[in-house]
């Protein structure tokens, strides 16, 4: 496939088509760990995604004077699951009109509702004729393979506005933050919430220091297999608890470790010397940030979940001097732990106009919708000021 005389398209169905410092050159400071060639190939590595996952590799890269100048993480994906933005109800409306949903094309970091830049082109390269490039080969894959769709998962702002303009519907989801305000230490932080709030996490971490559990900090670069095998027991058990399957395996969490040490953080809870539950921060000390991506238990105890996955994490930010937390997607009872609620937007191309205008005014209403519950959120803030941390 083929774009102007300057450039060419390309798909590659396994990131290992290209170098990691090739593809690595591409991210810009505001990338994040989830974007770096170490994890994105980890998980096609271990078969995380890739045959029979429902994720199938369709990177889109863009080439000029055989140099790798431009690119899109992108999976052909045969169903819904793992993205976080919820679009069932739109296939359900594709199948009762005799119409296929799926394949469609996603361009989107796999099981992780992060934002970040989505269509990545070289700093020494023109950004705006590269993102037109990259969209209009998206656009050509879909007519060229009869395909229903494309969708840009958790897209930065900026891109997001130039997706509208390009045709895009956009879409608002809703997650949770925690933010540092330079706090010294954790009863600082605590002295900024509402007194019942201040009240109700020391009532908890009250309950599970009863149980004689102490913690356990587990950097990346000073982590054991023992520590990983442990840590992916209990993320396994998470699943199994909701009767599910885990998306990554074993060996991936491994992989990950070996290739992103510095940006990995494991946090154990104990007793009596042996671990009971964990919980996993993936770093970013370049944009000051830190994720909460998994978490798991092999004991039911009280308040284990917000002390292991919450308050050890607040803590370990605030030591480290991270300015914000994302906490995941979903989750309102954050809020009562001092996370503030933060509204960001995914991009989607219908290719049928027939559904595209009939999902654009579905979108209107959600979008006013989410505008209430974000006001209606405001309201029980967790901050003894309404004033909004930016």
């Amino acid at each position: 496939m083929s774009g102007s005389e300057q450039y060419s398209l390309e798909i590659l169905d396994h990131l290992s088509d290209v170098s990691a410092a090739d593809w690595n050159a591409l991210l810009g400071v505001d990338a994040g760990p989830f974007l770096r060639y170490e994890f994105l190939s980890a998980l096609e590595e271990t078969g995380c995604v890739g045959d029979n996952t429902g994720w199938q590799v369709v990177h889109l890269v863009l080439i000029q004077a055989n140099r790798l100048v431009g690119a899109m993480p992108l999976y052909l994906k045969r169903h819904s699951y793992g993205e976080f933005v919820f679009d069932w109800s739109w296939a359900q409306a594709y199948e009762q009109q005799g119409l296929n949903y799926y394949p469609k094309v996603l361009c989107a970091i796999p099981f992780t509702p992060v934002q970040g830049s989505r269509i990545l082109c070289r700093s020494d390269s023109s950004a705006t004729e590269i993102q037109k490039v990259l969209i209009a080969g998206l656009k050509s894959l879909l007519t060229d393979n009869d395909l229903s769709s494309a969708h840009i998962l958790f897209p930065m702002p900026d891109e997001a506005d130039h997706l509208k303009e390009q045709g895009f519907l956009l879409r608002d989801s809703v997650q949770f933050h925690w933010h540092n305000q330079d706090f010294q230490n954790f009863e600082q932080f605590l002295s900024v919430l509402t007194m019942k709030r201040r009240k109700n996490i020391r009532r908890e971490r009250e309950q599970v220091a009863k149980e004689a559990i102490t913690f356990r900090h587990v950097p990346g670069k000073d982590s054991s297999d023992l520590d990983w095998e442990f840590f992916f027991e209990c993320y396994q058990n998470t699943y199994l608890e909701h009767h599910s399957s885990p998306y990554l395996s074993e060996s991936f969490f491994k992989l990950w470790v070996k290739q992103m040490p510095e940006n990995l953080h494991l946090i154990l809870a104990e007793r009596n010397g042996i671990a009971i539950a964990a919980s996993l921060l993936v770093v970013d000390q370049q944009s000051s940030k830190a994720y909460g991506r998994y978490w798991g238990a092999l004991e039911r105890i009280p308040c284990l979940h917000f002390e292991t996955a919450y308050y050890q994490a607040i803590e370990y930010c605030i030591k480290e001097g991270i300015q914000i937390f994302e906490g995941g997607a979903q989750g309102e009872h954050k809020m009562a732990r001092g996370f503030l609620p933060t509204t960001l937007q995914s991009a989607h191309f219908i290719k049928d106009p027939r559904f595209a205008k009939a999902i654009g005014h579905f979108l209107d209403r959600e979008h006013q919708g989410i505008g209430a519950y974000v006001d209606e959120l405001a309201e029980h803030s967790p901050l003894k000021s309404t004033k909004v941390v930016p």
